[in-house]
């Protein structure tokens, strides 16, 4: 069977019986699809041959390129171990000494993992613990929850009503909690054309309102540190991390950051909430945690959550929660080593000269586009908003799909991304090289142009 032969059959039986995740199926029926058969390094390579950067890290997991070798032999290793068993009523070596690796590099403080299979699960993971620790702590009032508007923490029922989006999720809205919303600076910045230090204030003394009004009932404040990803990349200063953390604080509730996209090295920390120097209750974690090898997730609390738990059998203060591959040993065992290669290739240290180049690109290639309304970067995720009327703030409509025509552009220079709506998100491997960062940067802004210019 040839390439091509191999191609039309793998696409005729996808056609035939695959759903694809966040995919409206009669225009993926329609059209010709890219199928990924192998990688290498930065790069996929599909079943014609071609090459692509892997511009959004395979949806923001993959650390180290593809095909690691030590990640590789973390997985045959164990292998020739056992490949699952669970954790309800026994333990396994990896995931043990996963924990230990976990707590030693997370904010000082947090000291307790407990493991799930998605950044969703993680999230709800915590969500249940803050409620349930209020109710065995004795104030079971501390019911709601707050979050900032357009966060999004994950598809589970618990995690979409922390951050629900009208487009995503209205039809599962009957089945939903009520939530706390507040505008992060971003919405003051671009949408109401306050300065970054006005947008700052305004968004502080909005949230500041609604935690007094319900000081008593707020059991966690839920944010995503430093960015909201599936927002479009909005950025926050590390200030407003600080006092939010701060006022939710004063006001008695726990603090849970979503460091699902955020963490291992994204924003050229370990994780985001290094920038602002605060501590969660509560870290939720995922994505990079095996360097986008397994499905894997961890919540990891403090000690003193996890007291709260504590108490005879007949007490009834267990934690009632997990899942068929909780602490699955494969898993564990690639993100031992995705951590380990960490230190071994120091690659933290590594980053802040390429983060620095990505941000001179950025403002090279899209700095002067007509259409280009904003450019949002953290490290090495990158937001870059298009706008059909930059200065009035109107957006293209929806069925324009300028988000997804740029990314189909961009495969003419080999790069692979996937925007939200009309921003056109970059989120490469931590191990993207500056010439791949050149090659990732201009091949997107041909297609920016390409596609407004159209338009």
């Amino acid at each position: 069977m040839t390439e091509s032969e191999r191609y039309l059959r793998l696409k005729e039986l996808d056609h035939a019986f695959l759903w694809h995740p966040f995919t409206q199926m009669k225009a993926w029926l329609q059209d010709d699809p890219i199928i990924i058969a192998q990688g290498e390094g930065n790069f996929l390579i599909d079943v014609l041959g071609r090459r692509f950067l892997d511009g959004v890290s395979s949806l923001w997991c993959n650390v180290h390129g593809h095909r690691k070798p030590e990640l590789d032999a973390a997985i045959r290793e164990q292998l020739d171990r056992i490949a699952h068993s669970t954790m309800l009523g026994l333990s396994n070596v990896p995931a043990i000494e996963l924990a230990e690796e976990l707590v030693a590099v997370v904010p000082k403080g947090l000291k307790r993992v407990f493991y799930s299979d998605s950044g969703a699960e993680a999230v709800e993971v915590a969500l249940r613990m803050a409620i349930q620790y209020w109710q065995l702590s004795g104030a079971p009032q501390r019911t709601l929850f707050l979050t900032l508007t357009e966060s999004y923490h994950g598809d589970t029922i618990g995690s979409v009503s922390l951050g629900y989006s009208e487009g995503f999720h209205r039809f599962v809205r009957p089945l939903l909690f009520p939530v706390l919303k507040v505008d992060p600076p971003l919405i003051f910045r671009l949408y109401r054309g306050l300065s970054h230090e006005q947008a700052l204030q305004a968004s502080l003394a909005a949230a500041k309102k609604v935690i007094e009004d319900n000081r008593e009932r707020i059991a966690a404040l839920v944010i995503e540190p430093m960015v909201q990803g599936a927002a479009g990349m909005w950025t926050h200063p590390a200030e407003y991390l600080r006092q939010m953390a701060a006022m939710a604080r004063e006001a008695g509730a726990l603090v849970i950051f979503d460091e699902v996209a955020t963490g291992f090295g994204r924003t050229g920390r370990m994780f985001a909430c290094e920038h602002a120097g605060v501590t969660p209750d509560f870290i939720c974690l995922g994505k990079g945690i095996t360097g986008g090898y397994l499905p894997l997730a961890a919540t990891v609390t403090t000690e003193n959550v996890f007291a709260a738990f504590l108490g005879e059998v007949e007490d009834f203060r267990a934690f009632y929660y997990g899942h068929t591959y909780t602490g699955n040993p494969l898993a564990a065992a690639v993100a031992i080593a995705n951590l380990r290669l960490f230190r071994k290739e120091a690659i933290l240290e590594r980053l802040a000269p390429r983060i620095e180049l990505l941000g001179r690109l950025l403002q090279e290639e899209f700095g002067g586009l007509e259409h280009v309304a904003d450019i949002r970067q953290c490290g090495l995720m990158v937001g870059i908003e298009l706008m059909q009327d930059v200065e009035r703030k109107i957006s293209y409509p929806p069925r324009e799909q300028v988000g997804a025509r740029v990314a189909r552009a961009a495969r003419k220079g080999g790069v692979i991304i996937r925007p939200l709506g009309n921003v056109v998100v970059l989120m490469p491997p931590l191990s993207i090289t500056e010439d791949e960062l050149e090659q990732l940067v201009r091949a997107v802004a041909d297609g920016v142009k390409e596609v407004t210019q159209s338009s």
